[in-house]
């Protein structure tokens, strides 16, 4: 007798149609139960059916604990405090408050793309996969390919970067509290180390326990950012609001005002940046084709609405901006702690919090680099491949992409021995490299979508709307990423040189060359095993 047919769910299409995903039970290998009965476990298996991959991962992950692991990598509240030098120096206090709004606007098309396109394909692979299936047939491999590349860069580099975060706010309390506390590079490469090191551990031992965990920091993140809030609101002296939204400085010697903002931008952009990092943890997470966009969009909302706040009121509490760079600290936000609280305590305190969200931000960046790499040389990109896709039985993590990814993050960590300016040029490369993977898998969806070609079924669907959100997404990323290259100020010397363009481009070259020699006769792409229902 003919085995029957059950729908796993009723969910549209790209284009906005109801589309009713059907699967046999001999197809996927497990006893289908009628609609009524089906768990979620059975939709997740129907899509990584659909993607041709096999579960290895335990999908220990609900709405809480991935919105959690999300918002803390992105660190929106934390990052602006950290990074707001570069938005104080081009664009002054106006434009940091007004590029936030901008550049928070721009991502709101940005994520809602990528809501979509994870519902569509949620798998570890994220965008390089999203490539394989959506670009034209004629560029499938090549395209996947290097955008393969482009993540793996772009998280591997990222581990280095806010490791350093981490480090050097530790070493910015050191100044703060030692009078005799020199900076040393070879200081900041250990607590790089350090600090990565404690994130693989927990990315590995208590691996099991990572989702409570990041259940538990996104209630430290929420708690924390009250804790820096309120004694700013209530110990700090005011600047005036017609100063704090209306005035603008170009500190950066850029041709005029507007130009120099746009340099500042990148402030904002750093810590709206991430958010697809609960996509390569979609095979971790049950039902992912529903659950991964929506908390996609909570923590865009989420992150977005604390970081405004936080910001907004940072810029109250600044003081002279002049004075607050000069700081020996290295963070502004040190400096401020210390003004408003007279104390180093409260100061050291306060910033504490900041280092310990950095620090959980970095076992977040851990998991995701680690996925991602897996995911790639699952699909046969990397070069060791069946090695870097292993899973360990019993642990069922990819513990061999995991320690790959610490042994990057300590190479790289050795460059600032002898040059800060090199392992900034590097670690920096995450920004580039994550809105660059964005602009291709949204433009392959343009070109899919303007050719009327049909998409996957999504049960988080742009509908109509989808070709008009992906191109004003498109148009936002390609403003980001020029400005991405900027130096933050001229006139340019090789010490202030922004040399990310120089490392990215590079990377760009060798992936294009690494793609001819080897990896066209080995790497057939994802959508090779895609199956069409």
């Amino acid at each position: 007798m003919a085995t029957p047919d059950y729908a796993l769910a009723d969910i549209k299409n790209g284009n906005g149609n109801v589309h009713t995903h059907n699967l046999r039970d001999h197809d996927l290998g497990l006893d289908v139960a009628p609609r009524s009965h089906i768990s979620l476990t059975q939709i997740d298996a129907g899509d990584m059916y659909r993607l041709g991959k096999t579960q290895e991962l335990n999908r220990n992950f609900r709405f809480i604990s991935i919105v959690g692991f999300a918002v803390v990598l992105m660190g929106t509240w934390e990052g602006q405090l950290s990074v707001s030098t570069f938005g104080l120096i081009d664009g002054g206090l106006g434009g940091l408050i007004w590029c936030y709004v901008g550049v928070f606007s721009g991502f709101i098309f940005v994520y809602a793309s990528m809501a979509e396109m994870a519902s569509m394909a949620p798998t570890s692979g994220g965008q390089y996969h999203w490539v394989s299936e959506f670009a034209p047939k004629e560029s499938q491999k090549f395209l996947s390919y290097i955008t393969g590349w482009i993540c793996v860069m772009g998280w591997q580099t990222g581990i280095a970067s806010v490791a350093f975060l981490a480090g050097t706010q530790i070493q910015g309390l050191l100044v703060l509290n030692v009078e005799t506390y020199v900076f040393h590079r070879w200081h900041g490469t250990l607590l790089v180390i350090a600090v990565s090191s404690f994130s693989v551990i927990f990315n590995t031992v208590a691996a099991k326990q990572l989702p409570m965990v990041e259940g538990l920091v996104l209630i430290l993140h929420v708690f924390g950012f009250f804790a820096i809030l309120i004694p700013l609101w209530v110990l700090a002296p005011r600047n005036s609001a017609s100063v704090v939204f209306t005035q603008f400085t170009n500190n950066g010697g850029w041709s005029n005002l507007g130009l120099s903002c746009l340099v500042g931008m990148l402030s904002s952009v750093f810590t709206l940046l991430g958010a697809d990092s609960a996509t390569h943890m979609s095979e971790e997470i049950k039902d992912a084709s529903l659950i991964l966009p929506r908390s996609i969009m909570a923590s865009l909302f989420l992150n977005g609405a604390l970081g405004f706040i936080m910001l907004v009121t940072y810029c109250f509490c600044l003081g002279d901006v002049g004075e607050i760079l000069g700081t020996t600290t290295g963070y502004p936000f040190i400096q401020v702690f210390y003004n408003v609280t007279n104390s180093h305590g409260g100061a050291s305190a306060m910033t504490a919090i900041l280092i310990t969200l950095t620090v959980c931000g970095c076992i977040s960046n851990v998991a995701t680099a680690s996925r991602q790499l897996f995911a790639f040389a699952r699909d046969g990109g990397m070069p060791f491949s069946p090695f870097l896709a292993h899973i360990k039985p019993g642990w069922n993590i990819p513990l061999n992409a995991v320690m790959i990814s610490l042994l990057i993050t300590i190479c790289l960590s050795l460059i600032n021995i002898g040059s800060t300016v090199a392992f900034n040029a590097i670690a920096s490369l995450g920004v580039a490299s994550l809105l660059s993977s964005y602009i291709i898998s949204f433009s392959c969806l343009i070109v899919k979508r303007y050719r009327g070609e049909p998409l996957p079924p999504a049960r988080w669907s742009l509908g109509r709307y989808g070709m008009l959100v992906n191109g004003i997404a498109v148009a936002f990323l390609s403003i980001t990423f020029i400005f991405s290259f900027f130096p933050l100020a001229t006139p340019v010397v090789p010490s202030t040189m922004n040399w990310n363009v120089l490392i990215y481009f590079s990377a760009i070259i060798f992936a294009v060359g690494f793609y001819f020699v080897r990896g066209k006769h080995v790497y057939a792409g994802p959508v090779s095993i895609v199956k069409q229902l």
